[in-house]
């Protein structure tokens, strides 16, 4: 049945702004003139069969048929409005943090202010993955998670701004403080329309540490506080996308990442004497070389995939052939069984090259994470509980890493980027550099799509 068939069909309980009820306006013609509007200010099932009848319109929701429902206009209005109203406050705490970064399983100070706000509104907290918290409220099925990563980057910040960095070395240049802040922001809200009862189940926060090393989401997973979750949801800044965009994708979004580290170990010796030593250092040169041809002549072309050589040492002075030479780099995929095959080869040909030249050969991978791999399920949720904000497709994959990937170990996972953008206020500048920064005005956008995800998400998943 298609939406207008759907919507020419209510006679009655369908509510619209003003409180006009269609059961006084039985002609088709006037139920099409109200059609856009309708549109724009309801959010209609695609998937009729996904979802259970919910018949209280009190608590929000208001009965179209037997398989449908939509959220009532004046709740969307007001999850908006309050997300809005939250920024300068939201703002407050992004620069709190922002001033005084943690790295990864240090973040104590920014854990201790997001337990004691979330206490204050009455959540359940516990303490996960040493520094990080998951925060419930509601009860029963189903569960439904939000994310946000906590830690800092080992980085000396250039922002001449008043909430600079204060610790030298360290610098929130990915959109953490952020990440952060706008879930605090939404646990406002959340926590408000549980008790009004027009959020299902229970709602989890996770305010995860160590994203940045790739190992804080997998830390939340094997401590068992999120297994029961059964959706999870993540946000992350994204300067690449005006601000106040939310860029979304089904399917493969951001690449595994697989950090790898090669050491070869040959014998030291004098320069003028190279016959009587086993230099490394050709041998590390030739297998860097030798991993730069895999993806280009290896793999097929339409397949992403990225293998960087990031730094190679050796020695540390001139008139000695050391004994040892490193590489270490990263290997970026979207499909585990092209992963699995990169990784084999990179042992493969370093062993064969360092073997066939006299030297011993050790292979490490320092982390390991899978692609993020977004569910076309919660797709058609997040595309519905999006449509009160500005949404564009994001059109192919990205070859950056996230350890949100880790939840998709427990349950459904969607990952969505919020444009911050803005070349008049400076916020261009992308991820990780020393510069980076967003823009504060619309961090209102993260707070409402994270409630969003958790009112609509609880009702389509029950």
């Amino acid at each position: 049945m298609g939406d207008r068939k759907v919507i020419l069909s209510v006679k009655k309980y369908l509510i619209i702004p003003g409180n006009h009820d269609l059961r006084a306006w039985k002609g088709k013609n006037y139920v099409s003139s109200l059609l856009k509007s309708i549109f724009k200010r309801f959010i209609l099932c695609r998937k009729l069969k996904l979802v259970k009848l919910y018949t209280q319109p009190s608590l929000g929701l208001t009965r179209l048929s037997n398989r449908c429902f939509v959220l009532n206009a004046e709740v969307i209005s007001r999850i908006i409005s309050e997300a809005k109203a939250m920024n300068n406050e939201v703002v407050r705490w992004r620069r709190e943090i922002h001033s005084y970064p943690e790295l990864g399983f240090q973040e104590v100070r920014t854990s201790k202010m997001v337990e004691e706000e979330l206490k204050s509104l009455g959540y359940t907290t516990c303490k996960v993955a040493e520094t990080g918290i998951v925060a419930s409220v509601g009860s029963g099925e189903p569960v439904i998670g939000l994310r946000a990563d906590m830690d800092a980057l080992p980085i000396q910040e250039e922002n001449d701004v008043p909430y600079k960095s204060k610790v030298p070395g360290r610098m929130h240049a990915c959109g953490h403080d952020a990440h952060t802040a706008m879930l605090l922001g939404a646990a406002h809200i959340i926590k408000k329309l549980h008790d009004e009862g027009l959020i299902k189940g229970t709602t989890k926060l996770i305010f995860q540490p160590a994203e940045e090393i790739g190992t804080g989401a997998k830390a939340v997973v094997d401590s068992g506080a999120v297994d029961d979750v059964k959706a999870f949801f993540g946000i992350h800044v994204w300067p690449f996308l005006p601000a106040g965009i939310i860029g979304i994708k089904d399917g493969p979004f951001l690449a595994s990442c697989d950090d790898f580290k090669v050491v070869v170990k040959g014998k030291g010796g004098h320069p003028s004497s190279p016959h009587e030593a086993i230099d490394p250092i050709s041998v590390v040169i030739d297998i860097a070389n030798a991993y730069m041809k895999v993806a280009g002549r290896e793999i097929d072309p339409l397949q992403p995939v990225v293998i960087s050589v990031t730094s190679i040492r050796a020695g540390n002075t001139y008139n000695i052939i050391p004994e040892e030479a490193i590489i270490e780099g990263t290997v970026r995929t979207l499909d585990r069984e092209v992963r699995n095959y990169v990784i084999g080869r990179l042992k493969n040909i370093g062993k064969f090259y360092a073997e066939g030249m006299g030297c011993a050969f050790k292979f490490h991978l320092l982390q390991s994470m899978p692609p993020t791999v977004n569910d076309p399920g919660l797709g058609s949720i997040v595309r519905e509980a999006l449509q009160p904000l500005r949404v564009v497709e994001i059109p192919k994959p990205v070859m950056g890493s996230e350890d949100f990937s880790f939840y998709g170990n427990v349950g459904a996972t969607y990952f969505v980027a919020l444009g911050t953008g803005n070349e008049k206020k400076g916020t261009t500048y992308p991820n990780h550099h020393p510069r980076f920064n967003i823009d504060e005005d619309v961090l209102w956008v993260g707070v409402a799509a994270h409630t969003l995800f958790a009112t609509y998400a609880a009702e389509k998943l029950e």
